[in-house]
């Protein structure tokens, strides 16, 4: 082996390791909140109308925030983007802890902006070093992006009981894994490149199927953030107890890990995954539906596993057709911006939508219905954006 080859080994392993650790940071102060967000509006004395703000905003931020990061990106390099990244979600995280609704809400922002910048780099680093590869570690980043949201999910109401603090207390402490985080990827900086290509963005914002795998990744994740935000809720309303909610939501964030392992397998023998979209929206509506009207405990749970399974495999395919309709790094993380940036602003409306519904009607039946047609209309943007086909290059004049 070559002193190039041995090199180009240490910086392949780096960023495995650089991704894995920001994966890991970027769901926890998502999925954090859902469980304790009855405590959160008790405590400050907040309508539910609040509460549907708070799940929202970070969806807003993620939308909003995603159309910087590709000229980040390009000004400062990957590694040293994704680091600042980090001290963004740390700075969030302690100020949400201080437990005042200006710093609740000002912490939210913040946070959604790191996730967001770093959301969009990711795909456009994973296609960069890893060409070849790019189902394969993108589900790497999927499975922990998943198990970081389920963790939080689920020990964040008992670590809030055994500390003596409802919610402050418990969502401060998800600055530490953050911490660490930065601490272990601090290295990345020595080798961080500062320069990248000149590109044009714009052209991506003339091209259909850019368009399609905006849309495809818009609506699924409409779905999840709905799941983060309303599972509990429609779980509870089925007889489970609020900690019964929060770990079920939990081991369904957690089985989304195994979902996203499924997409390389899926993927390996075809370029056309047109089917696999279909399919899996399919198993996403009989999830939903599962969740609500499936009889007594055990059926709620198998539900909330299949609607984990499809929806993992659906946000790993979803971040995957980023590098497969691209044609070279630079392309990657422009349609990574475009498509996390107007995806998540249509994400957006799916939380606040469910809860104007779900309040209106006093059920779950008429939000049903609309969950089950935003799941047609994934349909349709997989049929599009599954074609084994190319969006132009943003690279040159």
């Amino acid at each position: 082996m070559t002193v190039r080859e041995r090199q180009a080994g240490r910086l392949a392993a780096g960023t495995l390791v650089l991704v894995v650790l920001v994966a890991l940071a970027l769901r926890p102060p998502v999925t954090a909140v859902a469980p304790v967000l009855d405590r959160i509006l008790a405590d400050l004395g907040l309508s539910s109308a609040f509460g549907g703000v708070l799940t929202t905003l970070p969806v807003v931020c993620l939308g909003v925030f995603a159309f910087v990061a590709p000229r980040l990106r390009q000004r400062f390099g990957d590694e040293r983007v994704l680091v600042a990244c980090l001290v963004v979600l740390l700075a969030g995280n302690l100020l949400r802890s201080f437990g005042s609704v200006w710093t609740l809400l000002g912490g939210t922002v913040v946070v959604g902006a790191g996730i967001a910048v770093a959301n969009v780099a990711l795909p456009g680093l994973i296609k960069r070093d890893f060409p070849e590869r790019v189902p394969a570690v993108t589900a790497l980043y999927t499975m922990c992006l998943t198990l970081g949201g389920a963790a939080a999910a689920s020990v964040v109401v008992p670590l809030g009981r055994a500390l003596g603090s409802e919610w402050r207390l418990p969502l401060g402490l998800l600055a530490v894994p953050v911490l660490l985080a930065l601490v272990l990827t601090a290295f990345a900086l020595r080798g961080a490149r500062s320069g990248q290509r000149a590109v044009r963005p714009g052209r991506l914002w003339r091209d259909p199927l850019a368009w399609q795998v905006t849309a495809f990744m818009g609506l699924q994740s409409l779905l999840a953030y709905v799941v983060f935000g309303w599972l509990p809720s429609m779980a509870h309303s089925r007889g489970l107890s609020p900690e019964t909610a929060g770990l079920l939501l939990g081991v369904q964030a957690a089985v989304q890990a195994l979902g996203s392992l499924s997409v390389p397998v899926l993927c390996r023998r075809t370029r056309d995954q047109r089917w696999i979209a279909a399919c899996l929206a399919a198993l996403t509506a009989a999830g939903f539906t599962g969740v609500l009207h499936a009889p007594g405990a055990v059926g709620i749970w198998g539900a909330a596993v299949l609607l984990g399974l499809a929806q993992g495999a659906t946000f790993g395919l979803a971040l995957t057709l980023f590098g497969l309709r691209s044609p070279d790094a630079e392309t990657t993380a422009a349609l990574s911006g475009m498509a996390q940036g107007a995806g998540y602003l249509i994400a957006a409306f799916g939380p606040l939508v469910i809860g104007l519904v779900h309040a209106a009607t006093g059920g779950w039946g008429a939000p049903l219905v609309l969950l089950l047609g935003v799941c047609a209309a994934q349909i349709a943007a997989g049929l599009g954006a599954g074609r084994a086909r190319s969006v132009p290059s943003v690279i040159g004049s």
